[in-house]
């Protein structure tokens, strides 16, 4: 297949690339690097990178910003970012993605456990989170041509060690991209896939 990666460069987007190049064509999508840029803020951007790559079998996103902070320092602008970033930048790779994508292909957006389980800090992604996964199912039942999905990772254990958390409760890159590789190579749609039920 041929498979567009957005946010290829991130923790968990390279391990997805390691995972799926073996077999098939990856192509790197980032903010700066990589084969072919993005901004997910902007849908001009969405639509250049489509322009550049062309027809493709599938699409993932392993990206998207969102603040972490807690209720009352939340601010209007981090509320737009996650907004306009994580939830209609994902969405919108299926808006416009649609067309640029082969005839039984998918689209695999990222969420996080923290739409399910929510902590201290986490509101405005948690929204964004929850939002994504309630598009996803609805959407799979209007589009006759693709399959869309959403991976909902728990905390990876590579960005808890740098951030000098205990590991024991996160999930490898690599285990965490088994997931994704699922939603591509599978026939399922409209699901959220939690990564650690695919280790």
């Amino acid at each position: 297949m041929k498979i567009l990666l957005i946010g290829a460069s991130g923790t968990i987007g390279a391990a997805v690339e390691t995972a799926l190049k073996p077999e098939h064509t990856v192509i790197s999508a980032n903010f700066s690097g990589g084969d072919v840029q993005v901004d997910l803020g902007s849908t001009e951007s969405i639509n250049a990178m489509f322009n550049s790559v062309g027809k493709v079998d599938a699409v993932i996103s392993t990206a998207g910003l969102a603040s972490f902070a807690a209720l009352n320092e939340l601010t209007e602008a981090d509320y737009q970012l996650a907004l306009q970033n994580k939830l209609m930048g994902q969405i919108n790779l299926i808006r416009i993605g649609q067309q640029y994508i082969n005839t039984g292909g998918s689209v695999t957006l990222t969420s996080g456990v923290l739409s399910r389980e929510p902590m201290h800090g986490s509101s405005v992604i948690s929204m964004a989170n929850g939002a994504l996964e309630s598009f996803v199912k609805a959407a799979a039942m209007e589009l006759d041509t693709l399959r869309v999905n959403v991976v909902a990772p728990i905390f990876v254990k590579e960005t808890m060690a740098m951030m000098g958390m205990d590991t024991a409760s996160g999930l490898s890159a690599a285990d965490t991209a088994k997931a994704y590789v699922a939603a591509v190579t599978g026939d399922m749609s409209g699901k959220t896939l939690d990564a650690p039920d695919y280790v």
